[in-house]
């Protein structure tokens, strides 16, 4: 057992061995057909993590960039917090607009593709059903079993609308909701892009001047950019560590263009 544990450390065993049982059992109940049934029925409105991920990044970002420039000509913490604040409202907004605007798009034109595919289905059955049945030869249904399937399929105006969505056209059948969408990208923008404020907010709200701010900003980006990155880790196949390095090591080239563009104006002011 200890050559195995010592040769597979990542297929299960040794270790692993011993919450197996458990997840089993998690998951047969999972699994038991009122669970299914409960589950399907709850409403789906996608994830929202790519939403959160981009509203944070851009937000600490941009933020960061006002911080450099405005630190890089030797301004006072207050048009520092003046411009922040203006960035985060401003940008923020903007990028929720956006958001809902792109998203409000996709649903449009899903629905298009929906009423165009129903036309189909009207005018040309015959040529439909043949599609139907290509799509699923193709996924190895043969004879007898691929002819059922044609006809369970078919035998339901949705269900093979549906399909025809999903297979043909490769739409997702539930698409994310703009309003939240937009909604995610605004709050992770303004709460993760206020990060690099902190200290000059601190500064002017208890008048206790904090030696170094510009570092102490640049510190609060970093983790900033590390906690978006483990937090992402919670929902897809990564471990936090490295999910966190991964976005710091994103965000710090962004960050570092930032400040060499405020550097190299630092004239100007």
């Amino acid at each position: 057992m200890a050559d195995d544990e010592e040769h597979h450390p990542d297929t299960g065993q040794g270790r692993g061995e011993a919450r197996a049982p458990h997840d089993v059992h998690l998951l047969q109940r999972e699994h038991t057909p009122e669970a299914v049934r409960r589950r399907l029925a709850r409403p789906n409105g996608g994830s929202h993590l790519r939403d959160f991920v981009y509203g944070a990044i851009d937000g600490t970002v941009t933020t960061f960039a006002v911080v450099s420039g405005v630190a890089g000509a030797r301004l006072s913490a207050t048009v520092v917090v003046i411009l922040g604040v203006a960035n985060l409202v401003a940008d923020g907004f903007s990028m929720a607009v956006s958001n809902f605007l792109g998203s409000r798009a996709e649903e449009q034109q899903q629905a298009r593709a929906r009423r165009e595919e129903q036309r189909h289905l009207d005018l040309v059955p015959e040529g439909e059903r043949e599609e139907i049945r290509q799509i699923f030869a193709a996924k190895g249904f043969r004879g007898e079993q691929l002819e059922r399937t044609v006809e369970v399929i078919t035998g339901d105006r949705r269900v093979w609308l549906d399909t025809m969505m999903t297979e043909e056209l490769g739409y997702a059948q539930r698409s994310s909701n703009p309003v939240r969408a937009a909604a995610t990208t605004f709050v992770a923008f303004v709460a993760v892009g206020s990060l690099p404020l902190l200290v000059f907010l601190s500064d002017l709200a208890f008048t206790v001047e904090v030696a170094h701010p510009f570092a102490w900003s640049a510190g609060m980006t970093a983790v900033g950019f590390f906690a978006v990155g483990a937090l992402k880790s919670r929902f897809v196949d990564q471990r936090g560590w490295t999910a966190g390095l991964e976005t710091l090591a994103v965000g710090a080239v962004a960050a570092g263009l930032a400040f060499a563009l405020g550097a190299a104006l630092q004239g100007v002011a």
